[in-house]
């Protein structure tokens, strides 16, 4: 090109379109959605734990990397757990319901023996240095099992609605009542948030969910008016600057975190909130500490993450035929996005604080890991989609196959040709 060529006609709006539309009609687009999506959110959410836990652990472990090196590891298991899932094949988790069930309300029912009480709620069991909490397993068991049951029936031609609630309504409460004997209101309504999402994909009546609603608010009402701790939430929610040193404390040292951050936030690492003014800035509110280090710009950013999260998992629902694979991607939707939809709406002030973590980003092994497992989950149904075989087969091994074919481990070494000998 020289200097008396004319520049370049920029590309017609209608040929990006169209470009898009070849971008996201791609068989493999789910997979690489979720599976980028996913990592970009557990390295912010280690990074933050960093950062946000970095006094408090060296004050009460001396050590500022205490909680950060659990969280690694914790981030480590679960994306080898998440690797396993995404290659484990869909009658696996069909059948992996059932057993999750039951030993996820053995856990809740351990937990209200032996489990330890915090902040109000009944929730772990310590066992040394290791910290179990049942009730996030529950949700990637309730996920399976539901999505399960719901498909036998649909497939079997059961139309009734009624005759699909049983045995779901049932084992939702059962799971329900033994978290709510914990106390764990949270927990309670992220497992009714599943339970609904399954309902509505199998396509239960309006009036269904308007019945099933009030039954929840009724139970939430009563479980907050019986215990003290909730009502002082609630009244610090409703007005929390009224009280702002005590009822309101958390909330409002969240609002000001937020508002420190501006547009573009006080640099990773320099928050000032996490210098003991805002309690529990690791797990609950590490969304405060995102917008007070990365400012509005990085709270979006979280936020884009997650909707594009629910977009990838809703896309392989949509287009992968398999009753149960359309149930349980979006019953984990709901489960991932309502967490964090309720977490981040608490922060910002507009919800309850419930003491929910936000997904992927919060500390604590015990929300990460099934988390991590409900996304290699989606990531195997994303090998499902049309095309998405053919896809997986052209491009070859990987450099995991391939590094092992190289050991003798796999299949034949890249540049030789099956059956071919060296003499």
């Amino acid at each position: 090109m020289t200097a008396a060529d004319p520049p370049a006609a920029p590309e017609p709006l209608q040929g990006r379109l169209t470009r898009l539309r070849e971008l996201l009609g791609r068989p493999l687009f789910s997979y690489h959605l979720l599976l980028g999506v996913s990592g970009l959110l557990v390295t912010l959410g280690l990074m933050m734990v960093l950062s946000a836990s970095s006094i408090s652990a060296l004050e009460t472990r001396n050590s500022a990397f205490a909680l950060f090196g659990r969280q690694l590891i914790s981030m480590l298991l679960g994306l080898c757990l998440m690797w396993v899932c995404s290659r484990l094949p869909l009658r696996f988790f069909r059948l992996a319901g059932y057993p999750l069930m039951v030993l996820a309300a053995l856990g809740l029912v351990l937990v209200i023996f032996i489990g330890q009480s915090e902040l109000g709620a009944q929730r772990w069991i310590y066992i040394g240095e290791l910290t179990i909490q049942p009730s996030e397993p529950a949700k990637f068991a309730l996920v399976l099992w539901g999505a399960d049951l719901l498909a036998r029936r649909v497939r079997g031609g059961t139309a009734e609605w009624r005759h699909l609630l049983i045995p779901l309504m049932p084992g939702t409460a059962l799971m329900a009542l033994l978290v709510m004997a914990g106390r764990d209101l949270g927990t309670t309504i992220v497992l009714m948030t599943i339970f609904l999402a399954l309902l509505w994909v199998v396509g239960a009546p309006l009036k269904l969910f308007g019945g099933i609603l009030a039954v929840v608010v009724l139970a939430a009402v009563v479980m907050i008016s019986t215990e003290g701790y909730r009502s002082d939430r609630i009244e610090g929610w409703l007005n929390p600057w009224a009280n702002a040193q005590g009822t309101g404390f958390q909330a409002v040292q969240g609002q000001i975190a937020m508002g420190s951050g501006g547009w573009f936030g006080l640099g990773l690492g320099s928050s000032r909130a996490k210098w003991n003014w805002l309690p529990h800035a690791e797990s609950d509110f590490i969304f405060a500490i995102i917008g007070e280090e990365l400012g509005l710009m990085g709270t979006l950013v979280v936020v884009a993450l997650f909707g594009l999260l629910g977009y990838g998992g809703l896309r392989v629902a949509t287009r992968v035929g398999d009753p149960f694979v359309r149930l349980a991607s979006a019953a984990a939707v709901a489960w991932i996005a309502g967490q964090a939809i309720v977490n981040i709406g608490a922060v910002i002030g507009v919800l309850p604080i419930t003491g929910i973590p936000l997904p992927l980003v919060s500390y604590g092994g015990s929300a990460l890991l099934p988390t991590l497992a409900a996304l290699g989950m989606l990531l195997s149904f994303a090998k499902q989609e049309p095309g998405a075989r053919e896809a997986l087969l052209a491009r070859g091994p990987g450099p995991a196959a391939r590094a092992l074919s190289w050991l003798g481990l796999g299949g034949p070494r890249p540049g030789r040709r099956p059956g071919r000998t060296r003499r």
